[in-house]
């Protein structure tokens, strides 16, 4: 008796072990199966969706009836499987719809949704935690809506995102850390309520555009600003609080097109390095406490198409920088301390400036090609590291 008990034990023990892996991949794909999108699923989120809409001035949900989701006004759906007969819904695309009301935990059920377009409308709120499991998600443009609070982390946790738009709403706060370190290539924060220090984190960012214009960001700019490397090609900053100077690193954006600074309360004399973008047409500093010489090297870029810099306290402009009206690149040095020129700062206002504020610079003597190959070496030896003080401001 007692060897059959021993018996039994040791099937037991056996067919735990050997089964066990089985049985618990066998639950998993029950759980995953749970997940997996269906007509249905999209039929309960876009329901559950349109209850929660409460203005619909151009009747966009009245199409909304009945389980073929892919019949829906702004709906788009796509096969799953090349050549499947199944449709998933792909894309949502409601621009200037001017629809009123929230966004639902349902929709998270819409678990093929690559693409979700809600610019102009009037939605408020916040945006759900369970659209984290939008894995799929690549673009999301909740742009000129109502939505409030603080940065929505939830699209932290979107793997697939590379088009991040949120402008023009009322978010509010500080910017999470981790955002520059996600894959986007694309960061619309502007006009907002944004507020606090940029994150270090920007010198590790993949983005090719960042705009936090209009927002009430302060303190200095990153020291590893420029570490972005060569696909940044616009920055828009201009409209907040930032302070200090502008880091030496600025010159390793070699791709840069548009940078605009303006309206912001940064100082100190303009970077040498900024000869290296060889390829910006627009730079706009204005409406800051720069000082100093504008030198040949910044006007002689042969892409400028228009170079701002007025409303600081500027003492001087080059033979260069005179020169640019004739290549027809727009000009503007209104309200400096430029000697000769008019529309400039009274006499008073230009003496009462204090120009003592200075930073750490290279000499205008290790100008290109010498500075840019250094700026360059210097960001391949040490990706995403500080800049070394030589290249950096206090």
């Amino acid at each position: 008796m007692v060897k059959k008990q021993n018996k039994a034990w040791l099937v037991f023990v056996f067919l735990q072990f050997h089964l066990s892996p089985f049985l618990a991949y066998e639950y998993r794909t029950d759980a995953l199966r749970t997940r997996t999108p269906s007509p249905s699923n999209a039929y309960l989120a876009l329901q559950s969706w349109k209850s929660a809409i409460i203005s619909d001035p151009f009747g966009v949900t009245t199409t909304w009836v009945g389980p073929n989701v892919c019949t829906y006004k702004g709906v788009f759906c796509s096969s799953s499987i090349p050549m499947a007969s199944d449709q998933v819904v792909f894309s949502i695309d409601l621009n200037h719809a001017q629809l009123g009301g929230t966004l639902v935990q349902e929709l998270s059920y819409l678990a093929d949704l690559s693409i979700l377009h809600l610019n102009s409308n009037n939605f408020s709120g916040s945006i759900p935690d369970t659209f984290s499991d939008l894995i799929n998600l690549t673009e999301l443009d909740l742009s000129n809506n109502q939505f409030s609070g603080p940065f929505p982390s939830v699209v932290l946790r979107l793997p697939r995102l590379v088009f991040l738009d949120l402008r023009y709403n009322r978010f509010s706060g500080a910017i999470p850390y981790e955002l520059f370190a996600l894959g986007l290539d694309a960061i619309f924060l502007n006009d907002n309520e944004f507020a606090g220090q940029i994150p270090m984190s920007l010198g590790s960012s993949f983005a090719s555009v960042i705009n936090l214009a209009n927002n009430n960001f302060s303190g200095s700019l990153p020291t590893n600003f420029g570490y972005i490397g060569s696909r940044l090609r616009e920055i828009l900053f201009f409209n907040n609080e930032f302070t200090g100077c502008i880091p030496e690193g600025v010159g390793l954006f070699t791709q840069m097109v548009v940078l605009d600074l303006s309206f912001n309360s940064l100082r100190g004399e303009l970077p040498s390095s900024l000869a290296c973008l060889s390829g910006i047409e627009v730079l706009n500093v204005a409406h800051n406490e720069f000082f100093g010489f504008l030198p040949d090297v910044l006007c002689s870029i042969k892409s400028l198409f228009n170079l701002t810099v007025s409303y600081n306290f500027f003492s001087g402009v080059s033979q260069e920088c005179s020169r640019l009206g004739y290549r027809n690149v727009g000009f503007d040095v209104t309200g400096n301390c430029i000697s000769g020129r008019k529309m400039q700062r009274p006499l008073p206002e230009c003496a009462g400036f204090e120009g003592e504020f200075s930073c750490i610079r290279v000499p205008s003597a290790d100008l290109p090609p010498s500075l840019c190959r250094a700026l360059v070496q210097e960001n391949f030896m040490n990706p995403g590291t500080d800049l070394p003080p030589y290249f950096s401001s206090p």
